[in-house]
C-alpha cells in the first residue's frame, strides 16, 4: 500500500480542516483508496519551515503543540524544505495575492521541480501562472491541482473535460463570493452594512479584513481563473471588469426585497470571438431567477453549453468544503 509524504505551506483554517479531514478519513482513504499518509512538513509564518521526514504529529500540530526546532539544522527556504520533509504532495494554502499570486507561485514551481504534487487552495497561480505551472507539471509527470479554488469542494475544474467531453463552454454566470452573499443576506433581515460584516466574520466566512470579498477582487480572480482554465483564454485579472457592493445603500438593499427582488454580486463570462468578455458587479434580480434565491454563504455558477446549460450550487458551505477540496484533488493527484 503507497505512503504519500504531505508538506503544508500556510496554516490557516483551510490547512487545518484539511488536516482533519486526512485524520477522520484516514481508514476510509487504506480501505478505498489504498493510500496512506504521513505529515512530514508544515510552513507558517510563526513557525518557520518545519520539517521531520519520519513525520510529525498531526493531532500535536491541531493543538499547536510545534516540535522544537533545531536552528543549526532546520530548513531557511522552500526547497530546502521540500526536500527536508521528502515530500510527496505540496499543499498550498497560503494567503492570496491577487496582484502578481506570489509566493503561492514559486512554492508550486518548487514543488513540481522537486518531483512533488503540487495543490492549492491559493487562485492566484492559477490566474498568474496556469500555463506555465500546467506545462511543468507535465514536463515533470506530476499533478498540478487547484479543484478547492472556485466553489471549495465542488468539482467544477475536474468536470471539465472528462465529465462533458466534447461539449463547448459558451459563458458562465453566477454568484461565487460568499462574503457578500452574507452581507447583503444580513443587511436584507435588518442588519446595518458594519453589523452584517461582523456577522460574517463571526461564521468564519469574512476575513479580518474584508476588502477584498466587498470590493470584488475575490470574485475576479475567481471569474479570471475559470476563464483562463475552462475557456482557455489568457485572460488578465485587469480585464475584469469589476465594482463591489460598498455603493449599496441598506434601505435600497431593503426595499427592493420587499418588492420581491434581491441584488447579488453576480459574475459573468462570455465568448467573444477569440476573446472573452468578463465583468464582476451588483445586480438586480427577479425573484424567479435561481441565483436570487442563494442565501447566506451558498454559491452557484450555471455554465452555458453549446448543447445544454447545466447549473452547480454549493448550499451554506463552511471551510470544511475548501479542506475537502484539497483532500479530493490529493485522491486525483495519486490515484488517476
Amino acid at each position: 500500500m503507497p505512503s504519500y509524504n504531505l508538506a503544508i505551506v500556510g496554516f490557516g483554517n483551510v490547512a487545518r480542516s484539511l488536516l482533519r479531514l486526512l485524520i477522520s478519513k484516514e481508514t476510509e482513504l487504506r480501505r478505498r483508496y489504498d493510500i496512506r499518509w504521513r505529515l512530514t512538513g508544515i510552513a507558517t509564518r510563526r513557525n518557520g519551515w518545519v520539517a521531520d521526514p519520519d513525520g510529525l504529529n498531526p493531532l500535536a500540530v491541531l493543538n499547536d503543540h510545534w516540535p522544537t526546532p533545531n536552528p543549526a539544522s532546520a530548513p531557511h527556504n522552500i526547497r530546502e524544505w521540500i526536500e527536508r520533509a521528502r515530500a510527496d504532495v505540496v499543499f498550498e494554502a497560503s494567503s492570496l495575492n491577487a496582484a502578481t499570486g506570489e509566493p503561492a507561485i514559486d512554492h508550486i514551481k518548487a514543488a513540481l521541480e522537486l518531483g512533488a504534487h503540487a495543490i492549492t487552495a491559493n487562485k492566484g497561480p492559477v490566474v498568474h501562472a496556469f500555463a506555465e505551472l500546467t506545462a511543468l507539471a507535465e514536463e515533470k509527470d506530476r499533478r498540478f491541482l487547484f479543484e478547492s479554488t472556485v466553489m471549495d469542494g465542488v468539482p467544477i475544474f475536474s468536470l471539465f473535460p472528462l465529465g462533458l467531453p466534447a461539449a463547448e463552454i459558451r459563458g458562465f454566470s453566477g454568484v461565487l463570493n460568499s462574503t457578500t452573499n452574507v452581507v447583503l443576506t444580513e443587511i436584507e433581515k435588518g442588519r446595518s452594512f458594519e453589523d452584517a460584516i461582523r456577522r460574517a466574520q463571526q461564521m468564519g466566512i469574512a476575513e479580518t479584513d474584508p476588502s477584498a470579498d466587498l470590493d470584488g477582487w475575490d470574485s475576479a480572480v475567481k471569474v479570471a481563473a475559470l476563464a483562463i482554465v475552462l475557456l482557455g483564454v489568457p485572460l488578465k485579472l485587469d480585464q475584469v471588469r469589476r465594482t463591489g457592493i460598498r455603493d449599496l445603500s441598506e434601505e435600497k438593499i431593503r426595499s427592493v426585497r420587499n418588492s420581491g427582488m434581491r441584488y447579488k454580486l453576480v459574475c459573468r463570462a462570455d465568448r467573444r470571438g477569440a476573446g472573452v468578455d468578463c465583468s464582476v458587479a451588483p445586480e438586480l434580480l427577479l425573484a424567479s431567477d435561481p441565483l436570487a434565491n442563494l442565501e447566506g454563504s451558498s454559491s452557484a455558477v450555471r455554465f452555458d453549453l453549446d448543447v445544454f446549460g447545466l447549473s452547480l450550487v454549493e448550499h451554506n458551505p463552511g471551510v470544511e468544503a475548501t479542506g475537502y477540496g484539497l483532500l479530493a484533488d490529493f485522491i486525483r493527484a495519486v490515484r488517476e
